[in-house]
């Protein structure tokens, strides 16, 4: 989220503009995002694949480095989407990122 506004009020828009109501829309799809994730359950349809997640961080990051604002933890998230990517999951929802952090942990997230 830091990075976010700070991009945004570096090109010239208004935090405000940027939260004004998606905080809490965003807040209730996270809750059934998690609940897919934990256990690997079914997988919430959604147009934020993914795919569409790399496509869209690609955007951010090329802005932000035009702009001279360094976005280290976005990188590190377009990483961790390219590495699902690699191991054949870049269809599914974003909340499939719990899966990046058990492979990593040799750990899976169970109900």
């Amino acid at each position: 989220m830091s990075e976010a506004l700070v991009l945004a009020a570096k090109a010239g828009v208004e935090p405000e503009t940027r939260l004004s109501g998606h905080t809490r829309r965003s807040c209730g799809q996270y809750g059934s995002r998690c609940k897919g994730a934990i256990g690997h359950g079914p997988q919430v349809q959604s147009r934020i694949r993914i795919n569409l997640h790399i496509k869209d961080l690609n955007n951010v990051l090329e802005t932000s480095h035009e702009l001279n604002v360094p976005l280290p933890l976005m990188a590190s998230v377009m990483e961790m989407m390219q590495a699902l990517k690699v191991d054949g999951m870049g269809e599914l929802d974003h909340g499939s990122l719990v899966r990046f952090y058990e492979k990593m942990a040799t750990v899976e997230v169970k109900r």
